[in-house]
């Protein structure tokens, strides 16, 4: 009996020698094909770090982050041009986020602003809520070494390299052809805009120096402050309607705005038609346009805004930009203005712009 036992004994410990025996070369096991893992990795970052531009094109580095910071940052309209920051992501092999002020408060993008210097990204993209009060974040960040372009609404003066936008000036221009064809060259207008941006105030004077210019029967009454806010905007509309009987379209700089107009007018049961001509191709003013109660909206080039923004960063991090003479008539590492193009949205071509 006694030998029985021992004889289990021995055999358990033989066992229990076994398994610890395959354990360990296991783990030995584990160990190596990790290793072996870790420098095939390191062997291809190495090898693709180290290739020309021309052997592995352009694709960026491991943990490069580019930023994109506008304001109102929930606004619908943002989507397009940070759909474009995101496919040149995906072309050039880097990240991106997406940082913005939640309302329309200068303070609270220069905060933004500051917060991403911090973070030290390969570049940043700033749509400039207010030129002025932007100049000293954008040119810190310049300071700090990091890439800054402007694209949507620009900032004078500052270090930025370059501005990726709609001439304004020009948009306000089409609009006002377009008013001039819808109202037969006759007939009372007013503009809703947004006081103390750039953008809108160029297409404000594009518009009523082409009306004024080209179309003598037709008269810019008023010049209001939807304040890029439906609600606001709708009001705004509503006092327009009332001090001017004789109004016969209106002028809306901005997206948010041309809804609440299309609002104001749709409750109006006015007897003859208003024109109202509006700004973008978010859903609402899209919807408005099939209805008939908004007649046409200028279209920006917003993807192309998003898309050649973080090319353009993209070049400057990694330094292949080559200095030619600029329209200011210095060398200059990038176009310093790039017009990203309008167009006419009407009832005619209003589906080719929604969102596919």
């Amino acid at each position: 009996m006694i030998a029985f036992t021992i004889e289990i004994k021995y055999k358990n410990d033989r066992l229990l020698e076994d398994v610890n025996g395959m354990k360990k070369m296991m783990f030995v096991y584990i160990l190596l094909i990790s290793a072996f893992v870790l420098y095939v990795l390191r062997f291809e970052y190495t090898n693709q770090a180290n290739r020309s531009w021309e052997d592995r094109g352009l694709r960026g580095d491991i943990g490069e982050n580019y930023i994109m910071i506008t304001f109102q940052s929930g606004l619908e309209y943002w989507k397009s041009p940070l759909k474009g920051f995101e496919d040149a992501a995906d072309a050039l092999g880097v990240t991106v986020e997406y940082r913005g002020a939640t309302r329309y408060d200068a303070k609270e993008q220069i905060t933004v602003i500051e917060q991403a210097i911090a973070r030290k990204p390969a570049g940043i993209a700033i749509s400039a809520i207010d030129p002025k009060s932007l100049l000293p974040a954008i040119n810190k960040a310049i300071d700090a070494n990091i890439p800054v372009v402007l694209f949507d609404s620009d900032a004078p003066g500052s270090k930025a390299y370059s501005f990726l936008g709609t001439n304004n000036y020009k948009a306000g221009v089409t609009a006002a052809d377009k008013m001039g064809e819808l109202l037969k060259g006759s007939g009372e207008v007013a503009v809703l805009t947004l006081y103390g941006q750039q953008n809108h105030e160029e297409r404000t004077k594009g518009f009523r120096d082409t009306i004024s210019q080209k179309y003598p029967g037709i008269e810019v009454v008023a010049v209001a402050n939807g304040h890029g806010d439906s609600i606001a905007s709708r009001d705004e509309a509503i006092k327009l309607m009332k001090a001017h009987p004789n109004l016969a379209g209106i002028f809306v700089t901005e997206a948010t705005s041309g809804a609440g107009v299309g609002e104001a007018v749709e409750g109006a049961n006015l007897e003859r038609p208003m024109q109202i001509i509006s700004f973008d191709t978010n859903k609402s003013t899209l919807d408005m346009i099939k209805k008939g109660t908004i007649s046409a909206s200028i279209a920006q080039g917003t993807w192309n805004m998003g898309y050649w923004s973080l090319q353009y960063l993209f070049h400057l991090h990694h330094h292949l930009t080559i200095p030619a003479p600029s329209s200011f008539g210095e060398n200059a590492p990038l176009p310093v203005m790039v017009d990203t193009g309008n167009s006419v949205v009407t009832s005619s071509n209003v589906d080719d712009y929604y969102a596919k």
